[in-house]
């Protein structure tokens, strides 16, 4: 997906580009394949186009019942005829950050969803204390290398004309080439408070809302598919927008 700055009055994508972003699934597989089919659905209502991509703006994982089979669902779709492009979430971050021995890294994933995508391993955690390195020892043995190496190369962002996808937002007034990891992944009120010109539309996960936020510098489309059951994705072609939403 190239990208170009924005010289129109209403937002596109690139010539020839359609694109579904997809928000945080969080381990809800059943949301996923039921958006998938109604993107599905939604497409053959259109005419032909260049290329279409379904992006995961990330957090594919916790909180949710199927994680890991989120993550090799979403590993399979890759490799078929389909373009998709998943990027990075914090809460993959941390699960890597985990995997990698980082001192305190396990206890902050624990605390925000990780004991769902132990379980979807097969590896309980007592709620009377763990042993850490044990723990750590048993997702090494579970989670393949090829799954690990996968989800350190995922993207931190993808554009497609005036669009910008990511997964929790930028930092108002630094330029796009400038953003730091840690802003893409973790940002929050200093982004969703911004009524800035980002000179791209920023397409988000991460903050729940209810419905879908369409505001002139962001579009949020994390609707809590763990938490209240919907999983949403945004259509964009060049002005054109749809939003298409799943309830469990």
């Amino acid at each position: 997906l190239p990208g170009r700055r924005r010289t129109a009055a209403a937002p596109a994508t690139e010539d020839g580009e359609r694109v579904y972003a997809i928000g945080d699934v969080h381990g809800r597989l059943d949301l996923l394949r039921q958006l998938l089919e109604c993107i599905d659905a939604h497409e053959n209502t259109l005419p032909a186009t260049g290329t279409t991509s379904i992006v995961l703006l990330g957090d594919l994982i916790d909180r949710g019942p199927h994680s890991f089979e989120v993550i090799e669902f979403v590993r399979q779709l890759q490799q078929s005829e389909r373009n998709v492009i998943a990027l990075l979430g914090n809460h993959e971050e941390v699960m890597l950050d985990t995997l990698d021995g980082e001192t305190g890294a396990l206890g902050a994933w624990l605390g925000f969803g990780g004991r769902e995508t132990l379980a979807s391993l097969g590896i309980a955690v007592s709620d009377d204390g763990f042993d850490a390195r044990d723990l750590v020892s048993r997702m090494r043995e579970r989670i393949p290398d090829e799954v690990v190496e996968w989800l350190k190369t995922l993207p931190l962002s993808v554009r497609s004309g005036d669009y910008f996808f990511c997964h929790a937002g930028i930092r108002p007034g630094v330029p796009l080439r400038r953003q730091r990891r840690e802003d893409l992944l973790w940002i929050r009120d200093a982004f969703l408070q911004s009524d800035a010109d980002h000179e791209v539309v920023v397409i988000h996960g991460h903050s729940i809302a209810y419905t879908v936020e369409q505001l002139p510098n962001r579009i949020g489309i994390d609707t809590g598919a763990y938490a209240n059951g919907r999983l949403t994705a945004l259509y964009l072609e060049r002005t054109a927008r749809d939003i298409l939403t799943v309830t469990g």
